[in-house]
């Protein structure tokens, strides 16, 4: 069944083929998030993930930014982080479970994700656009990793993602010294992909997803499961593991689909099975 599509409300929702595009959708509030947004960035990617046509997704906010952050506004009112929605002291105080939260569905999927980077990230902006596969930046883009200015820190998995991607020095630099980064700087030090003018930024994720579609579903998912899983396996283990997975995919259709098309010079069209 096909991800159900949806053109209203704070997250809109595209079907393009075998590729899912993920809209943020609040503009007047450069998307940061709220409580409605998380709820549905979670069950739209989940959703997409179980969908056996969809190879890939594209995460992009509306307007003129990408995302601005937790909605402070929300935040206060007692809407996010506490745990309900604006339910106040009286709630039972309960422990953190963040199993269904929008940071652990986009860490633990196998479909590949792209970040079309159309505008700034700040702080669960930021992390969203970290925990995608890929990063799309916009010329006029920017991430800023700002908590410290706002006695809050990166609790969205930044500070267990920023290092691994630039090294503990420059993510010490951004978070400490609560910079904003250009997109120019941003590839330079490995935050982004590329840097394409603001108007062809969607165009080129979409490009860059379509394809990730064309090539065989479960070798991409596998690939990018083991190197989530490697990040904190031995090399041994992972090899192992590896090895597991491979053995499965030399016995299915796109394998032998994969072999016939280089034999005959040319496309591969991959079934996922």
């Amino acid at each position: 069944m096909p991800v159900s599509e949806s053109t209203t409300g704070e997250l809109l929702v595209e079907n393009k083929g075998r590729v899912v595009v993920i809209t943020l959708n609040r503009p007047e509030r450069m998307n940061a998030i709220s409580r409605e947004m998380l709820d549905q960035l979670s069950a739209k990617v989940t959703e997409a993930n179980k969908d056996p046509d969809v190879r890939c997704i594209v995460l992009t906010g509306n307007g003129r930014g990408f995302c601005a952050g937790l909605d402070l506004v929300d935040v206060a009112g007692g809407g996010i982080g506490s745990g309900g929605s604006g339910s106040g002291s009286n709630r039972p105080k309960q422990l953190f479970d963040l199993r269904d939260a929008p940071i652990n569905v986009m860490w633990n999927i196998d479909t590949p994700m792209v970040c079309a980077l159309n505008g700034a990230a700040a702080g669960y902006g930021m992390d969203l656009a970290l925990l995608c596969d890929i990063r799309v930046a916009a010329e006029s883009s920017k991430m800023a990793a700002v908590t410290a200015k706002r006695n809050v820190v990166p609790e969205s998995g930044g500070t267990w993602l920023l290092p691994r991607l630039i090294g503990w020095a420059k993510a010490a630099e951004l978070y400490y010294r609560g910079r904003v980064v250009g997109a120019q700087e941003c590839l330079e030090i490995g935050l982004v992909n590329t840097i394409v003018p603001d108007d062809k930024c969607l165009e080129t994720a979409m490009e860059w997803a379509q394809e990730i579609a064309d090539n065989a579903p479960m070798a991409v998912q596998t690939t990018k499961r083991m190197m989530r899983m490697g990040l904190e396996q031995s090399y041994d283990t992972s090899v192992d593991h590896l090895m597991v997975h491979l053995t499965g995919m030399f016995q299915s259709e796109d394998f032998k689909e994969g072999v016939q098309s280089f034999l005959e010079k040319r496309k591969p069209e991959f079934t996922g099975r």
